[in-house]
């Protein structure tokens, strides 16, 4: 997002228009069913809540190996199949439970490549009336970039989606996706390769070599998706002991892959599995998908590589949005829905952004902004928490919440804003480790943002828009307060308390007016 608001509080296109939850056509979209019958898994997702950012609802995966032995015999393995369909019958009963209008059923490699493909398609078709269907490598492509798009809206880069059977890249740029190529790389048909691993190390190498003179130079974001890259993010998490355990938007440079591949072939892959809470059949196929990855970045030279927990389904429920539906901030979305849902007077976080927002005068670009106003939609959901756990709560809630548009630093900096909001001080908390993901400016910039939304929250009589005003001075370290009447009544003494915390966190001193 490169949206510039030079004037905040004038120019509220993008984050105050009506919330998307309210557009029929969106609410069309507020419970979906998605089928994915890929190579290695077969899974259920089910969507729900706010149509730009949905909530998973229901999410489960069997593991089938469809394309396990399929270079061999050219037919999908027959315990997978039978697998398979019992896994989609199980579908549908609870699709029937949920009362959702039919599922949406796709099969990408394995199914369209094996000769009995077909009358696998119609078996499930009669058995539980679910009709595949049945997509090819452009569009397996091109609908997992779309799933990157439901996320991070208006990336760009080259999004690598990697399944048992099959390997695709696509080119997202300005929210649309370009050029895109399929090949055979996925794990499971590299395990049948002949020749051994020199055979497999020259396939691999011919078939990235002919992928890389096919898309060009790519040195933006690789996005990676699929089961086998988010393995290995998960060791690469826990070879650097890294504290936040959400998958999504995980960063990793070309030289940690690297380490991670060195650390993979000397362990033991039972035990390494076990520690980094891996299935045994997705461990099997890591050692081959690391082989891949490490030839990709070697070809493509990314800026950095990003984990997509977003993928086909994902990109299957994006290709149901209406364009005025894509173009929402998916992160303003999820919190405008939940603050509808959780607070105890929805709307009112519009009220507290406008009020804090003078504190934060280089709050200019739309990037800063629309964390500013998460934290304020998001600051009152929690309320149902015991006061002695609140603030923890509201940490637990972003910094692990399955958010699309949320880079971890930007949750650490809204979760330890949302504790600042119930709690003066971050030390002993359980989080000490997790704070040490942004910087001490961050830190003290959410420090004050949690104690404005605190006080501010104090102001709360109606969602109105003259509870006062805030007037940041910094050359002269004065922060002013201004309140008309009828909110000055509320000015008591926690609330004057609350200003004077905020004020030291500002090392400011407090000026008040309040009207007669």
């Amino acid at each position: 997002m490169t949206t510039d608001l030079t004037d905040p509080i004038a120019q509220e296109s993008g984050l105050f228009d009506l919330p998307i939850f309210e557009d029929p056509e969106a609410r069309a979209l507020s419970r979906v069913g998605v089928v994915d019958v890929g190579s290695n898994s077969v899974r259920l997702v089910v969507f729900d809540g706010a149509a730009r950012s949905p909530a998973y609802f229901y999410n489960e995966k069997i593991m089938c190996a469809l394309g396990a032995g399929l270079a061999q015999s050219g037919k999908l393995n027959p315990e997978g199949r039978k697998r398979a369909l019992a896994a989609i019958a199980r579908f549908q009963r609870l699709a029937d439970g949920m009362r959702l209008y039919g599922l949406t059923a796709v099969a990408t490699a394995a199914v369209r490549e094996a000769e009995d493909g077909p009358d696998f398609c119609e078996e499930v078709r009669r058995e539980t009336g679910v009709h595949i269907h049945v997509i090819d490598g452009q569009e397996e492509a091109r609908l997992s970039a779309q799933g990157v798009l439901l996320g991070w809206p208006g990336a760009y880069g080259l999004v690598c989606d990697i399944g048992g059977s099959s390997m695709e890249l696509a080119e997202i740029e300005d929210g649309k996706v370009g050029r895109r190529v399929t090949s055979s790389l996925g794990p499971l048909k590299l395990r049948d390769v002949k020749g051994g691993k020199k055979g497999r190390k020259a396939y691999i190498n011919e078939t990235l070599d002919k992928l890389h003179a096919e898309m060009g130079k790519q040195k933006n974001r690789l996005f990676l998706v699929g089961g086998s890259w988010r393995a290995i993010a998960r060791v690469d998490m826990h070879r650097r002991g890294y504290p936040l355990h959400v998958l999504h938007e995980y960063r990793m440079s070309t030289s940690a892959v690297q380490k991670t591949a060195k650390y993979i072939a000397n362990s033991d892959l039972n035990e390494l599995r076990q520690e980094c809470g891996i299935s045994a059949s997705r461990m099997d196929l890591v050692p081959l998908a690391i082989e891949v990855l490490k030839g990709v970045l070697r070809r493509f030279k990314p800026r950095d590589v990003a984990i997509s927990s977003y993928g086909i389904r994902e990109g299957m429920l994006y290709e149901q949005m209406p364009d005025h539906v894509r173009e929402r901030d998916p992160l303003i979305e999820a919190c405008r829905f939940q603050e509808a849902k959780d607070a105890r007077m929805p709307g009112f976080g519009r009220s507290l952004y406008k009020f804090i927002l003078p504190l934060f005068p280089h709050a200019k670009s739309y990037e800063r902004q629309r964390l500013l106003r998460a934290a304020s939609l998001l600051h009152d959901v929690s309320w149902r928490a015991h006061p002695d756990y609140r603030a923890e709560t509201c940490f637990d809630a972003i910094t692990q919440a399955n958010l699309g548009g949320l880079k971890h630093s930007e949750r650490v900096y809204i979760g330890l804003a949302l504790l600042y909001r119930y709690r003066n001080r971050r030390e002993g908390t359980r989080f000490e480790d997790i704070y040490e993901l942004i910087d001490d400016k961050a830190k003290k910039e959410a420090e004050v943002l949690g104690k404005a939304m605190r006080f501010g929250a104090m102001l709360w009589m109606q969602n109105r828009e003259d509870m006062g005003s805030l007037r940041w001075r910094p050359k002269k370290r004065e922060l002013h307060l201004s309140l008309p009447p009828a909110t000055g009544a509320l000015f008591g003494e926690v609330a004057e308390a609350r200003f004077h915390s905020l004020c030291r966190a500002l090392d400011a001193e407090p000026v008040i007016k309040i009207g007669t």
